[in-house]
Order: structure tokens, then C-alpha cells, then sequence
């Protein structure tokens, strides 16, 4: 593991102050037990419960001094074998003026021997004195090897308590390992636990608990908004390109080692008129990749403080790749990159630079939809090739595509919709879109249900009648955008 190479090197060094942030601690003692076996020094561990206990199992397990901090800091300065010090949830001391002064003249070698203290916690802050004497060492997570075994480890655990065998499908259980890469160790453990107390098996059927329990702890900030339930291309009416475009790729994208010809796909824009299903399409994507969906939300990203909104960013991709394989669903992507002429102090334009940049140099397998109402708003550098596979365009629905709208939304009423005229019915609603379809539907089952009757096709079509769609509301803007769209993108029917 690398981790435990950097850490020996840096210890060999004997580097005097080293940061490791994280919950796992077990895992920290468990790496620094690996590196004192070259090392060659005595490995110690402080709380404040317990004070000093050795753990390397040579000399005495405890020193016979109070816990707190200046006691401890008194006890390793007079020690005069160099030692390893885990120092665990410490940063509070350090706020005492006497604490920072002792642990500054240790980590500076001051009448004391070359320790190597390692400050360990959730969030370490350091004070300005220390900040500049410490380095940091990022712990990598746990590798498909440690997360199997932990796996194997709980799936025995649950059969000696219960004096069966576990019920285990061998593919569901490697797919169930590899979806847990990028969780810290207990949060795998507690996952792979509920899994296998859920029904005493695993199964495929666990994935998707899977996939939403480590949705949850990954998304703590709430940037994200996970989709549970992502549609299929069969509950889009039209859309025939998209759907040929995504199966073509599905292979190579959830592929772990495809050709090096082959570039997994990235993602697309989905430019389109309002109402004409690109949320749903959204949706079908991942339903076809048959991979999660989260939603980001550009408003949740938006913070008063300066560079709160990068970190933001940052922390939402990162979930993201974490992940992976997923999409991403940016909607209306145009409000949150909106240049804003300079008046939110250039924040927009560093979230696009950042965004494009990750883009364009990210390896893990998220494919990012974007759906704009508004293609003008859009930057340029956002459009040109390369930063999307494909831009689509959703165009208001055809003759045939308003007739398979109409037979859709009607069966999920329990509507026959052999009983309606659908060649009348698609011709009374030209211009319409998906979604002034269904609410014309909707506004007729009030109409009947008000007169005491059953919907028909009289009152069907009246309520088309009596609707104005937004291609005449906003005749002009549509048609414009629709012009643009002619040559310049691809029809997604």
C-alpha cells in the first residue's frame, strides 16, 4: 500500500510532526504497526481515557503518568529512546498556551529526542505556530482486498451466531465489494452488517440498499440528491436516438478494462423545450446505464464566504467519483453558470473553470447529463466538442410521439385508450409537449369528474382546446431556439 511506504519514509526521516485526518483510528494503528516493522521504534498510543499505552509489545504497556496533556507532553520530551506518539483527538490541548509551547519545543527537537508525533482526529486544525511545522498525510481508504475481507470476516461472524450457513451469490458479493471502495472501513462494516442481518443473505437485491447507505454517508454536506427511482426508455415516448446512442455505449462504460481505442463516454447536454421530457430522459440514461443517479443542485452550492462555493463544488464531484459508475444529473445547468456581469464577485466563472477542468480530466466512470432550457446563457467553452460526448436537442413531440404520450399517461389512469380517436387527439394538439399533454389530461378527468361522468373524447378534446401550450404563450423564444437547433445539434428523436 502506499500509504505505508510514505508513512515508513517520513518516519525514517524522522519527521516531527505528522496529521492524519480520519475516524478509522484502528486503521491508523494498523498501518503505523506495519511501519515500525521496519522502523524498528517503540509505537505509542494517547487518549485522554487511558494516557500513554504502548503497543508494540516490548518494555512496559503504560507509563505511570497522569493523562492530561501536559503531563504527557512532560513524559515524551524526558524520553530518551525515539518513539512514534499517537496522538489521539489532542487538538482541543492545544488552545492552552502552556500545551502549544511544550509541544512546539518537542516537534523542534528542543533538549529532546527525534520523537515522531502524529496528531490523529476527525478534523484537525492546527494553530499558526504548528501549521507550518506539521505535514500532513492523506490515509487512503480500504482497497478491494481489505473491503473482501471484511465482507468474509462479518459473513462469518453472522454464521457463527446464527449456526448456518449464509446464503451468498458469489457475483452479487464481488459487485457488493467493489461498490464499497470508497467508504473507510466501519462505515463498509457496518453496511456489509446490515446487509447480511437484513434477510441472512446477499444477494443482488442488496444493491440498492447498498447504493443508498453509502449515498448517505457520502453526501453529508446534502449537496446531493440521490434518485431513487430512475426511469426506463420505455416510459419516454420518443427519443429513439438517445436511446440507440446510450445502449451502444452501456458495454464500455460499466466495462472495468475496456479497449484503449474505445474512450468510456463522458456525457451529454440535452438542450430542449420546457415540458418536453429532458428531466425524464435524465433519468432513463441512468436506468439504461443501469447505474445510480444523483441530481446536483447549483442553488445548494452558492455560499455568501469567499471560496465556499468552490469547496462546495469540489466536495459534491468528489461524492460523485466516489460513487462511480453513477450519473450525475445537472438540471438546468445555465441558472448556475450564469455569468452575472461581475456582480457575485467572479464566483460564477471560478465554479465554471473548475467544472470544466474536472470535466475534462477526470478517470472515473461519471457521465454527467445536463439539461438548458436557455441555450444562450450558456458559455461557450461549456459547448464546444469535447466536453460533452453529444449535445441533443428535445424537440416539441411529433405526430406519433403525442400519440404514444396519450396512450401512456392514459393507461396510468386506467384509461382504455383504444376507445379515444388518437390520430384526432395528436392532430388537436399540435405544438403541445409531453407535460402539456398529461396536464390537458388531467384538466379533463377534473372536467368529467365535475359533470358526473367518465372522460371521452369531447371532453378530451375541449380541454386541448381551451389550453394555449407555451409554443404560442412564448411563440418567438421557441421558435428561436428552435432555429438554433437545426444543424447545430442532434435530435433526440
Amino acid at each position: 500500500m502506499s500509504e505505508l511506504d510514505d508513512l515508513s519514509t517520513l518516519v525514517r526521516a524522522a519527521t516531527p510532526l505528522l496529521v492524519i485526518e480520519t475516524i478509522d483510528e484502528q486503521r491508523v494503528i494498523e498501518c503505523f504497526r506495519h511501519v515500525i516493522a521496519q522502523a524498528l521504534h517503540p509505537l505509542w498510543r494517547w487518549t485522554l481515557t487511558d494516557g500513554l499505552e504502548r503497543l508494540d509489545f516490548n518494555g512496559p504497556r503504560t507509563l505511570e503518568v497522569a493523562a492530561d496533556a501536559t503531563s504527557t507532553l512532560n513524559a515524551i520530551r524526558e524520553a530518551e529512546q525515539r518513539s512514534i506518539y499517537l496522538l489521539f483527538d489532542f487538538q482541543p490541548c492545544l488552545q492552552y498556551s502552556v500545551t502549544l509551547r511544550q509541544m512546539r519545543e518537542i516537534v523542534q527537537r528542543q533538549r529532546c529526542a527525534a520523537h515522531t508525533l502524529v496528531l490523529v482526529g476527525a478534523k484537525v486544525e492546527l494553530p499558526q505556530e504548528l501549521d507550518a511545522l506539521a505535514t500532513r498525510v492523506p490515509l487512503a481508504l480500504p482497497d478491494i482486498k481489505e473491503l473482501a475481507g471484511i465482507l468474509r470476516g462479518e459473513a462469518a461472524a453472522w454464521q457463527r451466531e446464527h449456526n448456518r450457513n449464509l446464503e451468498v451469490d458469489n457475483e452479487a458479493a464481488r459487485t457488493i465489494v467493489r461498490n464499497l471502495v470508497g467508504l473507510t472501513s466501519p462505515d463498509a462494516r457496518r453496511i456489509v452488517r446490515k446487509l447480511i442481518y437484513n434477510d441472512g443473505a446477499l444477494t443482488a437485491s442488496d444493491l440498492p440498499e447498498l447504493m443508498k447507505a453509502k449515498f448517505e454517508l457520502l453526501n453529508r454536506s446534502g449537496l446531493l440528491h440521490y434518485e431513487y427511482a430512475t426511469a426506463s426508455f420505455a416510459d419516454v415516448a420518443g427519443v429513439s436516438q438517445v436511446r440507440e446512442w446510450v445502449q451502444r455505449r452501456r458495454t464500455v462504460f460499466l466495462d472495468p478494462s475496456p479497449k484503449p481505442a474505445l474512450d468510456p463516454p463522458k456525457g451529454v447536454l440535452l438542450l430542449g423545450v420546457q415540458g418536453c421530457g429532458k428531466s425524464l430522459v435524465s433519468k432513463a440514461i441512468a436506468g439504461g446505464f443501469g447505474v445510480p443517479l444523483v441530481r446536483l443542485d447549483f442553488g445548494s452550492l452558492y455560499d455568501k464566504y469567499q471560496g465556499e462555493t468552490e469547496k462546495n463544488l469540489r466536495e459534491a464531484l468528489a461524492s460523485c467519483e466516489t460513487l462511480a459508475p453513477c450519473v450525475l444529473w445537472i438540471d438546468e445547468i445555465e441558472k448556475g453558470l450564469a455569468s452575472g456581469g461581475g456582480e457575485d464577485g467572479g464566483v460564477s466563472r471560478r465554479v465554471l473553470g473548475y467544472l470544466l477542468t474536472w470535466m475534462a480530466e477526470r478517470k472515473s466512470k461519471v457521465f454527467v447529463v445536463a439539461t438548458a432550457n436557455a441555450v444562450n446563457e450558456l458559455p461557450a467553452e461549456l459547448l464546444r466538442k469535447g466536453r460533452f460526448d453529444e449535445i441533443f436537442f428535445v424537440d416539441l413531440p411529433k405526430p406519433d410521439v403525442r400519440t404514444a404520450i396519450f396512450t401512456m399517461h392514459l393507461k396510468r389512469r386506467n384509461l382504455d385508450a383504444s376507445t379515444f380517436d388518437m390520430d384526432a387527439l395528436s392532430q388537436a394538439s399540435e405544438g403541445f409537449s409531453g407535460a402539456e399533454i398529461e396536464q390537458a389530461i388531467v384538466s379533463a378527468l377534473y372536467d368529467a369528474s365535475g359533470n358526473g361522468g367518465a372522460l371521452d373524447q369531447p371532453i378530451l378534446l375541449h380541454a386541448l382546446e381551451t389550453t394555449r401550450p407555451l409554443s404560442v404563450l412564448m411563440h418567438e423564444q421557441v421558435e428561436a431556439l428552435r432555429a438554433w437547433a437545426r444543424g447545430r445539434c442532434v435530435l433526440a428523436d
